[in-house]
């Protein structure tokens, strides 16, 4: 994380420096955006779901795949790819949402919103970030769509910035976001 800091602080200043080219910006956006795959062990043996409870930051994530039955999914061939929100993320949510969601009255509910992070496919960050320079619309393994864009160099899906970019599994591909995004209601 510090290397990719400083990583992403030298790459600022050399694009404010050569006077925000549209060159520039382009390779520094791709180049934040893909350079935490460099900073993180490739263990694309390992399927989706058991790449996330190894890195022990998604708990919360992995508590709730297993309450809406989405375990074997996520373990099937995909591929997929999970903009998968960190255990912070869920803290921001209103108290007791969580809880709330995770009873099986709510699986359905539940099943929506994570699906709502899925796409069909791999989608590498490089494709990610020239989608988001044109704002696009991505439909989700849900069947509503989510929109990639970029703010201040980052990339967002619906408002949720991708702090982490591209940790290969066998059956696709994780990107980690800092917010729980929610479908539009009906």
């Amino acid at each position: 994380t510090l290397l990719f800091r400083s990583i992403q602080l030298k790459i600022s200043k050399t694009i404010l420096n050569k006077r925000n080219s549209m060159k520039n910006i382009v390779f520094g956006l791709v180049f934040a955006f893909a350079m935490p795959s460099l900073c993180v062990a490739d263990d694309a043996k390992k399927d989706i779901v058991d790449t996330a409870v190894g890195a022990k930051k998604f708990g919360t994530l992995v508590a709730a795949v297993k309450a809406a039955s989405l375990v074997d999914t996520l373990k099937s061939k995909g591929p997929f790819t999970v903009f998968a929100p960190l255990d912070s993320a869920f803290a921001k949510l209103p108290e007791g949402t969580v809880a709330e969601l995770l009873k099986p009255e709510n699986k359905k509910k539940l099943a929506g919103i994570l699906t709502y992070h899925v796409l069909s496919g791999s989608v590498m960050a490089k494709d990610a970030v020239a989608a988001a320079k044109d704002g696009a619309m991505v439909k989700t393994v849900q069947g509503k769509k989510i929109k990639l864009s970029i703010k201040d160099g980052s990339v967002y899906v619906n408002g949720a910035k991708v702090v982490k970019t591209d940790i290969k599994c066998s059956n696709g591909v994780i990107h980690v976001i800092d917010a729980v995004i929610l479908p539009p209601a009906k």
